[in-house]
């Protein structure tokens, strides 16, 4: 990964998640799930096995203010759900779920879902395993399909949530 383009690209490039939803091939993500309103695809630059962004579809930037208490618990629902999911495929110790971006960068709201393989040394969990910085996972397009489609399979077999 070059950390140097990423930034520069986040900053002045289109919306990543609206350019993924609109199938603009520079932005190509394997979907996991999606329903009406929201949609999980597995991260770009995986830190971890079954890293997993969740967003609303809709172009929303601030998790707090713009979305009114039922979308917001519809949202945190859709997390959990793929967030458990994501236990069940990749049997974390411990699952991480953080929001990120910036009115500078990545504005669109995004939940990332990131779990944390058994074993790993304590100096290297927390932080410092979500950071690209520390290294990537470089993942053919075949394993990534695979692992999306095994995070969707686990998504349908809990029943919770209900395809688009």
């Amino acid at each position: 990964m070059d950390l140097e383009s990423y930034v520069q690209r986040s900053r002045s490039g289109p919306c990543f998640v609206c350019a993924f939803l609109a199938g603009h091939p520079d932005y190509a993500h394997a979907t996991v799930f999606e329903d009406a309103d929201h949609v999980a695809f597995l991260d770009r630059w995986p830190t971890v096995p079954g890293k997993v962004l969740v967003a609303p579809k809709a172009h929303v930037e601030h998790v707090v203010r713009d979305l009114d208490e039922e979308a917001y618990s519809r949202l945190m629902l859709f997390v959990r759900e793929v967030a458990l999911a994501v236990e069940a495929v990749c049997g974390a110790e411990r699952t991480y779920l953080y929001s990120l971006g910036s009115q500078q960068g990545n504005a669109h709201l995004h939940w990332h879902i990131a779990a944390l393989p058994p074993g790993v040394p304590y100096r290297e969990q927390q932080f410092h395993t979500l950071m690209t910085e520390n290294g990537v996972l470089a993942l053919p397009p075949e394993q990534s399909a695979s692992m999306a489609a095994r995070l969707c399979e686990a998504v349908v077999a809990r029943g919770v949530l209900k395809p688009a």
